[in-house]
């Protein structure tokens, strides 16, 4: 049984690794930080976790001296090192993965998405960052296609306002959502700068949040060097994750209520030109799952060498 630390236990995200790490037998969560809610039950936040455990208050030294056999920083960008700095001169072979952007431009970090980049650089790492949400639907959607491009992908991304976590502000103001569709980071965005370095191909990347809960809907437009056919466009798709257990290929194009609630991601759409230079295709996932907590997971699983999807409690 590996040991497990959580700090940002309290956000959307951290509620859903409780939920996941209670239904592992090989995974036990050992602590929980959350300042706002020091003291309480974790019960409280997710009725799956330990009964008994309390939210603590730690700070990173104190969570060092935990010496878990993992820890995952859900936390948000610009504050892990702390924590990072700790854990390594208590215990250096924890396996820490960190969810926020702080390590993803980092090349001694492992960058966990095993779909595209493999498994072989995850398993046995001790520090993995964790994709963003938009940026994992983004590269999922792009990579079977990348050698193909002429120039950069646009993609045109809308997410669900818990994206933009849990502390107040007009993205996830449910008023201000109302009957609306609000653009935001209309440049630069962090997710764009991801995909572009991971991909090794230019993207351009308009994000949106919109008045559901969670979920991301993302279209591709992408221009071709030469002229493809629809059964290779949609072929190139099967190929790269057909023996993927979390990826799902579909003919239609899938909408957000695919993607919410869903431990992986559905791709789809594969619309073509007619002169096949052209092809536009949708990926939908979950904000909270796929693009948080559920790849945390099986970053966590592979970086402990334990089984990416199992076992898991009955």
């Amino acid at each position: 049984m590996k040991t497990i630390g959580l700090v940002g236990a309290r956000g959307h995200t951290g509620r859903e690794l409780i939920r996941l790490l209670a239904e592992r037998d090989d995974l036990k969560l050992a602590f929980a930080v959350s300042r706002a809610m020091d003291g309480q039950p974790v019960t409280d936040l997710a009725p799956e976790g330990p009964a008994g455990l309390l939210f603590e208050a730690l700070s990173p030294d104190e969570v060092a001296q935990r010496q878990c056999d993992g820890v995952i920083l859900a936390m948000p960008n610009g504050q892990a090192a702390p924590y990072v700095d700790a854990i390594e001169a208590v215990k250096p072979d924890t396996v820490i993965v960190d969810l926020s952007a702080d390590y993803r431009f980092d090349d001694s970090w492992v960058y966990g998405l095993p779909e595209l980049y493999g498994r072989a650089a995850i398993t046995g790492a001790t520090r993995i960052s964790n994709p963003g949400c938009y940026a994992t639907a983004g590269q999922l959607a792009v990579a079977p296609m990348r050698e193909a491009l002429s120039g950069p992908a646009h993609l045109f991304g809308v997410s669900g306002y818990s994206g933009a976590g849990t502390t107040p502000n007009r993205r996830n103001d449910e008023e201000a959502l109302r009957d609306n569709l609000m653009p935001y980071a209309l440049m630069g965005h962090i997710h764009e700068r991801e995909m572009s370095r991971h991909l090794g191909r230019e993207v351009r990347f308009s994000p949106h949040v919109a008045a559901f809960f969670r979920g991301i809907v993302l279209t591709v437009q992408m221009e071709f060097a030469r002229s493809i056919t629809a059964e290779a466009f949609r072929s190139a798709y099967e190929t790269a994750y057909g023996d993927e257990p979390l990826i799902r290929v579909q003919d239609e194009a899938p909408e957000v209520i695919e993607g919410a609630n869903n431990p992986g991601a559905v791709v789809g759409g594969f619309a073509l030109s007619e002169d096949g230079r052209r092809g536009v295709m949708v990926c939908a996932l979950d904000n909270l799952l796929k693009g948080a907590a559920v790849q945390a997971m099986q970053n966590l699983c592979l970086g402990l060498r334990l089984s990416e999807f199992e076992p898991r409690s009955a």
